[in-house]
């Protein structure tokens, strides 16, 4: 059994050990979250493959003691030759999912980087090199990783899907069969990809040689991507949704992300007068929040440029009172609406002077579009087959628009002076898995990795899987599960720590300076403590 990880100096948690180690290396050097999150970002883009690249994008929570909190939004926008025309003249009724035309979206993940690092030289005083924080990421592309069971089985199972993707064979393949699990697995262009960037500088991928060369091999591709879409990406810093839950403060992304439905979650279900977790009042509550949430979030949350609502409207007292008052207690609302799925990393840090990061970072599906560059060895993200082609669909396909984001980091400030960075990977699971996190550690009194290990659930689909069922693990309560069930539920009973339900973790600062951390006993992760 996991336990609480406690420590006073500092602390970060990611889904593969060699992240977590990559990001503490930086703290014991006096680095500050930002920079240890910079150096546990790229390393777990190298550490988990398949699920984060310097091709995806990112987002970011930043919790300075007694400042607001700053988001990052670190997104790509759609290519300027990525209109609806673009496919539907070459006979799609919707963006293919895999392949040079899904990687129609700019990846916005190293400007992530570099925004974070402005706020840390300008802010907190950084001072560490980039080539230093790349250090961990670039050895470890170089001299190789171990390959994690999650690789190996999504290799495996994703090849019919990523067959003929330009570049995936040669990278991800091994004489092409799926690399075994505990193989050396190597990524020497991606270690000169990272090597070039600690030299050049971040601005290197958009707007410099670097940015020439994947370009080039976008082009060569055959992506809809090309150097002037990448010329004009920048971060963009962006105010934070907040709520009001049980008199905590908590944050999140606004649109494009999902942010707004984990929010939407945690504030109808504090409403529901739940005693206790765990029992069938507890997830049955949470599920029919999730049902008012989603159901929000796919009639509006789009790219704010295009979104003709206010997002802090839906978490107005009286708005939410309406959500609650359409949840029966006793029975379960239809069920599915649309749904959405994704593979993503959660990462956060806080350092010895309270400042804390929550970070995803993401290329949608499993190995994103299944490009990997020639020259640089990067992975493109998929992020904007979730664009529609239907002209005035609220999330139709437009040159630079921002497609909607399932990804998006989470951060609580509490009553008593509590700091609580915390997240989880897994698409439609993100908002849910939250939710859980913060009403079994927060409202309920339960211990921080308890909370983590604790069995969850899953309504809707992620990893790549039809089901729209509510999937349970197995070590819920059958008579809860019989209860569920009887209430109208289509539960379908999953593995004890099934990976579907993603990696979560959490970190938390009291008043006093002790910090906590929790991992994932679905993941490869690790608290790193100092």
């Amino acid at each position: 059994m996991l336990q609480t990880v406690r420590s006073r100096r500092g602390m970060i948690v990611a889904p593969h050990h060699l992240a977590s180690q990559a990001g503490l290396r930086v703290l014991e050097e006096g680095g500050n979250a930002i920079e240890a999150m910079v150096a546990a970002a790229s390393a777990i883009a190298i550490a988990y493959p398949h699920m984060n690249a310097l091709g995806g994008d990112n987002f970011w929570l930043i919790h300075t003691p007694g400042r607001d909190v700053i988001g990052i939004d670190a997104c790509g926008a759609a290519a300027s030759k990525a209109d609806i025309p673009f496919y539907r003249n070459q006979g799609f009724q919707a963006i293919p999912s895999r392949g040079p035309l899904a990687a129609l979206t700019v990846g916005g993940a190293v400007s992530g980087w570099q925004e974070a690092l402005r706020i840390s030289a300008d802010d907190w005083g950084g001072t560490l090199p980039l080539s230093r924080l790349l250090e961990d990421a670039a050895f470890l592309a170089q001299d190789g990783i171990a390959v994690t069971r999650t690789q190996a089985l999504n290799t495996a199972a994703k090849q019919g899907e990523t067959k003929g993707a330009p570049g995936f064979a040669v990278t991800y393949l091994d004489k092409g069969e799926p690399y075994a699990e505990a193989a050396l697995f190597r990524q020497p262009r991606l270690a000169e990809t990272l090597k070039t960037l600690g030299q050049r500088g971040p601005d290197d991928f958009y707007r410099g040689k670097l940015a020439r060369a994947i370009a080039a091999d976008l082009e060569r591709a055959g992506t809809p991507l090309r150097l002037p879409d990448l010329e004009r990406h920048k971060a963009l810093r962006a105010a934070p949704l907040a709520a009001d839950i049980a008199g905590h403060k908590i944050f999140n992304m606004p649109p494009p992300t999902q942010g707004l439905a984990s929010l939407i979650l945690l504030g109808v279900f504090a409403r529901l007068g739940v005693a206790e977790a765990e029992g069938f009042d507890f997830i049955h509550g949470l599920v029919e929040s999730t049902k008012q949430a989603f159901r929000v979030r796919d009639r509006h949350v789009t790219d704010p440029a295009y979104m003709d609502v206010d997002p802090m409207s839906f978490l107005d007292s009286a708005v939410l009172d309406t959500m609650v008052a359409d949840i029966d207690p006793a029975r379960a609302l239809p069920w599915p609406d649309a749904a959405s799925r994704g593979d993503t990393v959660w990462l956060g840090a806080i350092d010895s002077e309270g400042r804390a990061v929550s970070f995803i970072q993401s290329i949608y599906w499993e190995f994103g579009s299944g490009v990997v560059l020639d020259e640089t060895g990067i992975t493109w993200q998929n992020r904007g087959t979730s664009f529609s082609l239907e002209e005035g669909h609220h999330n139709a396909l437009r040159p630079h628009r921002r497609p909607f984001h399932t990804i998006q980091p989470a951060l609580a400030q509490m009553t008593d002076g509590r700091v609580m960075p915390y997240g989880t990977m897994g698409g439609e699971g993100q908002p849910q898995t939250q939710a859980m996190l913060f009403a079994r550690h927060v409202l309920f009194g339960q211990d921080l990795q308890q909370a983590v290990t604790a069995p969850r659930w899953l309504l809707g689909r992620t990893w790549g899987a039809d089901t729209t069922s509510l999937r349970v693990e197995n070590r819920v309560d059958p008579a809860v599960i019989a209860a569920l069930r009887e209430a109208g539920h289509d539960v379908e009973e999953i593995g004890p720590f099934d990976e579907v339900m993603g990696h979560a973790g959490a970190l938390v600062r009291h008043a006093d300076g002790l910090l906590e951390g929790a991992a994932d006993p679905r993941s490869d992760g690790q608290v790193a403590a100092r």
